[in-house]
């Protein structure tokens, strides 16, 4: 009550406008949701599938996931990808223009002589990027520096403004306060390249037909930072507004953010995911005459063997689950030997049969401390001169279904475990 009128009425009001217009909102192609992602939610049902893309200042990531029930998990049908599409694109397309202008060996310079003004010119044009729309109309003003002008005089032994004339680019003007007055066209040119790759990157117009995984997508959550830019958000509009909903949520930026505390308390959320890359070690395998070539010939106590031979573990794109582990066994090579180290590759395709081939290369390595396990104190105690320790057999289970690839080994003969770490950080 306020006065001796009642004003619930008139907030139910408002509260059943607010609804209707999510109502509305819904129906429509492109919308905002944050108080009506949780009703979004509810809205999905089992086997939708939806494109998250994470579009960064520096990278465009993609990944596809399927809603499974009654568990409420994640499945990931396409492999998280990304590529260097990011917001930076349109920065270094504005360091391209200055250069087309005032020539690129000044930039240079002034970028290693001035590095500060170089700074303060990029913060303001980042502040006049963020505010570039598809409807606006009215120019843009960036601010240069004091020292870049004061700069250039000393260095070319002429004005900004005269750079500017002889530069003839009509959408660019000079203003007297010492600003440079960018045209929508001009900063509709400067994003194009970005958008262009971009798109190619989310592979707009083209996967939900050519992938048969990502057929029936009908969600398209477009979050990162770049997201917050109108630019992108009407080319992905444009380009993928007839194929699904965009939804863009609000604090775009904070979005995955928000998803990794959210998926920190419950690490189970996505149960399958999809390997990005194919794993393997380096092998011996009997030498076949005609299959194998001769260069791999390994002659070694009398047999014939064939080396570099991938042994794989997981497949590019294969589909992993959640605690899904790939078991192997590997013998020490000599008796009294401390450590074995197992060296990992991995390659971006899956049709390869050698470590040794192009597009295969080292990424990590496996190391088994045989001394934890007390394998080199059984084989010293042993009679037969080591032959029990030549055969003892080290169990490694490996798991891939997780953000990171797990080790753990056992040593069979004494069921010890033995101390194993992978390392992928000094590759």
């Amino acid at each position: 009550y306020c006065n001796g009128f009642q004003i619930v009425p008139k907030v139910k009001t408002i509260c059943l406008s607010a609804r209707e217009q999510l109502r509305r909102a819904r129906h429509s192609r492109t919308f905002l949701v944050e108080s009506g992602t949780g009703e979004l939610w509810s809205e999905m049902q089992t086997g939708d599938r939806y494109i998250v893309a994470d579009c960064g200042g520096g990278t465009v990531d993609l990944t596809v996931h399927q809603i499974e029930q009654p568990q409420g998990t994640l499945k990931e049908l396409y492999k998280a990808s990304g590529g260097p599409y990011g917001a930076v694109g349109v920065d270094l397309a504005f360091e391209a223009m200055l250069c087309q202008i005032f020539g690129a060996d000044f930039i240079e310079s002034f970028k290693a002589k001035r590095p500060a003004a170089w700074v303060d010119l990029t913060i303001a044009f980042e502040a006049r990027k963020r505010t570039a729309a598809p409807g606006r109309a009215n120019s843009l003003n960036i601010s240069l520096p004091f020292s870049f002008i004061d700069f250039y005089k000393r260095h070319r032994g002429q004005s900004v403004e005269t750079a500017l004339r002889k530069s003839n680019m009509n959408f660019i003007k000079w203003s007297s306060q010492g600003m440079l007055r960018l045209s929508a066209e001009a900063m509709h040119e400067l994003f194009q390249h970005t958008i262009s790759q971009t798109n190619t990157k989310l592979q707009i117009g083209g996967q939900f037909s050519k992938k048969e995984e990502v057929k029936g997508v009908h969600f398209l959550f477009l979050v990162g930072g770049f997201a917050e830019s109108p630019m992108l958000q009407r080319a992905a509009q444009n380009a993928l507004g007839r194929n699904c909903r965009i939804i863009i949520p609000h604090d775009v930026g904070l979005t995955i953010l928000k998803g990794a505390v959210l998926f920190g308390l419950d690490p189970t959320v996505v149960r399958v995911r999809r390997c990005p890359l194919t794993y393997g070690v380096g092998v011996l395998n009997r030498f076949v005459e005609g299959r194998h070539p001769r260069d791999k010939l390994l002659i070694k106590d009398g047999r014939e063997w064939c080396t570099d031979i991938l042994d794989r573990f997981v497949s590019v794109d294969q589909s992993v689950a959640l605690g899904e582990v790939v078991r192997r066994s590997y013998t020490p090579a000599r008796m009294g030997q401390r450590k074995i180290i197992i060296n990992i590759y991995c390659s971006d395709t899956d049709d390869i049969t050698y470590i040794t081939e192009p597009g295969v290369r080292k990424c990590g390595a496996i190391t088994l401390d045989l001394l934890e396990s007390g394998a080199v104190a059984a084989s010293a105690g042993d009679n037969d001169k080591g032959s029990a320790f030549e055969r003892r057999e080290i169990r490694t289970t490996m798991q891939f279904g997780d953000t990171e690839i797990k080790v753990t080994a056992v040593d069979v003969a004494t069921g010890q475990l033995v101390r194993a770490s992978i390392d992928f950080l000094s590759n």
